[in-house]
């Protein structure tokens, strides 16, 4: 299992009463999915894909069973490609999020991973509204060893950003990573800010490889995949990063927002250390929760 191993197992009761995939099986097992935070949708679906399965392909063994719906969670969490679009130089990539669900914690993990990819990474601090966000952001400067660009509380977030993709062209800088407020508290807020950003990225670094990643608590659970529809329709998002994976949550989120958003999961966190954040591996993970 690797990186998942601190991944609650979320089908462990279930397959240790396992005798046949018969209906009360398939019936136990979706209650187990909806609790575990795949939803209702989401678990039906899976269920009856793993129904469809094992009625083709007459499986009763519970390896068997067991490898079949681990298949169907691989189907319903692929969405796209995983992998960050660091194509160009520079390359932009927005974080956005509610306050608390370790925003900025995650760029300065993301921007750890990069380095240790080869990649010169700048740091921008354009949440201004939040106190401290910047100075949050600098201490994981130093920790991750990336430059970081910033100004005053208060400051213009577009400014900000201006200032940070300057310095990167002129520095030779291969991945801006920019933080962003997380208290817009409207949609209307929201897509102005995110659409002012996009504006000044479009206009300084035309044609730069783009990710708007939305970064997510995996322990708020259905509350999650709520957030991430709202981001989803105003942001346009390109991927999702999911933080404290670890005993605490239980993991389905994953599923559900895959399946019902069609936005990849590019990252996933199970700790607080800095290589704790890895990119995301769609195997390792039902692997782990099955």
């Amino acid at each position: 299992m690797g990186f998942f191993d601190k991944l609650k197992k979320i089908t462990t009761n279930l397959f240790s009463t396992f005798t046949e995939a018969d209906e009360a099986f398939f019936e136990e097992l979706e209650e187990t999915l909806i609790l575990a935070d795949l939803g209702v949708e989401t678990a039906a679906e899976a269920v009856e894909r793993l129904r469809e399965t094992v009625r083709r392909e007459k499986l009763q063994d519970q390896e068997a069973v067991r490898s079949a719906l681990r298949r169907v969670l691989v189907e319903l969490l692929d969405a796209g490609t995983t992998e960050l679009n660091v194509s160009t130089t520079p390359s932009v990539m927005l974080f956005i999020g509610v306050n608390g669900v370790g925003k900025t914690t995650s760029i300065g993990k993301v921007a750890h991973l990069l380095k240790q990819g080869g990649k010169r990474c700048l740091l921008c601090a354009a949440d201004t509204f939040r106190a401290a966000a910047a100075d949050q952001l600098e201490i994981w400067a130093q920790r991750s060893g990336c430059e970081i660009v910033r100004q005053h509380e208060g400051a213009d977030p577009g400014a900000v950003l201006f200032d940070a993709l300057q310095a990167a062209k002129a520095r030779g800088v291969d991945v801006v990573l920019c933080d962003t407020a997380g208290r817009l508290h409207n949609k209307a807020n929201l897509m102005a800010e995110l659409a002012k950003l996009s504006k000044i990225i479009d206009r300084e670094c035309p044609g730069a490889a783009r990710e708007t990643l939305l970064v997510l608590d995996a322990t708020t659970g259905q509350n999650g995949l709520v957030q991430a529809r709202t981001f989803q329709e105003t942001a346009g998002l390109t991927g999702i990063v999911l933080t404290k994976l670890d005993g605490t949550a239980k993991g389905g989120i994953a599923v559900a927002i895959a399946r019902e958003l069609k936005v990849p999961v590019k990252l996933a966190g199970v700790g607080e250390g800095i290589d704790d954040l890895k990119p995301f591996d769609a195997e390792a993970y039902a692997e782990a929760i099955i």
